[in-house]
């Protein structure tokens, strides 16, 4: 029997994928202990209507463009399938009954670690779940904060990847104003977005 492959789980919205998600996936995947990192795209929440947030499997279907020439890195749609709202503690649970010889651990920014107390059963992710966190400048100023400190004890390992602070927010709103932001984006990405005319 092969050796258990190591997954990080990089949760988010990738509306859109860019530059940012990409280069924080490929970090893990190649400085760390992680075999694979995939990433897990959320679906909308339907008691939040966004107007603003594309369809999920166009959003999926982005990550995959992003993806494809990046072998250890994947796209997780397990989230599609689970009733909603959904929490990540639920999501682990799923994971680990389909792939029971895989270990998973979590990615996230440490602005992510600071709210991690106020997540469902967070204590459970903290006791079962490493947890690799990579810096976001935007919070460090309100960042390490004892209180944090003390509620959140666990495997946690703080990875000195490259910051960037890119945000899918500003790039949907340079694309609606018709900037051009070909850089932050993948280029397939960048061109599939301008041929779908999406968040425009």
């Amino acid at each position: 029997m092969g050796k258990n492959k190591c997954i990080g789980l990089y949760f988010g919205t990738f509306n859109p994928i860019h530059v940012g998600h990409l280069n924080i996936a490929h970090y893990f995947a190649h400085h760390s202990n992680l075999d694979e990192v995939w990433l897990v795209v959320t679906p909308q929440n339907p008691l939040k209507t966004k107007n603003s947030l594309l369809a999920d499997y166009h959003r999926a279907a982005l990550v995959d463009i992003a993806l494809e020439d990046y072998p250890r890195l994947k796209t997780c749609r397990v989230e599609f399938d689970m009733p909603q709202p959904n929490y990540t503690v639920n999501t682990l649970a799923v994971l680990q009954e389909q792939y029971p010889d895989y270990s998973f651990s979590l990615i996230m920014g440490q602005d992510n670690l600071d709210h991690l107390h106020k997540w469902k059963n967070y204590q459970w992710i903290l006791e079962h779940i490493p947890i690799l966190v990579y810096p976001r400048v935007a919070s460090e100023k309100e960042s390490n904060t004892a209180e944090t400190q003390a509620q959140v004890k666990g495997d946690i390992t703080r990875v000195n990847a490259p910051i960037f602070e890119l945000s899918s927010t500003f790039i949907r709103k340079a694309i609606k104003g018709g900037n051009d932001i070909r850089p932050m984006l993948p280029e397939k990405v960048w061109r599939y977005i301008d041929e779908m005319n999406f968040y425009k």
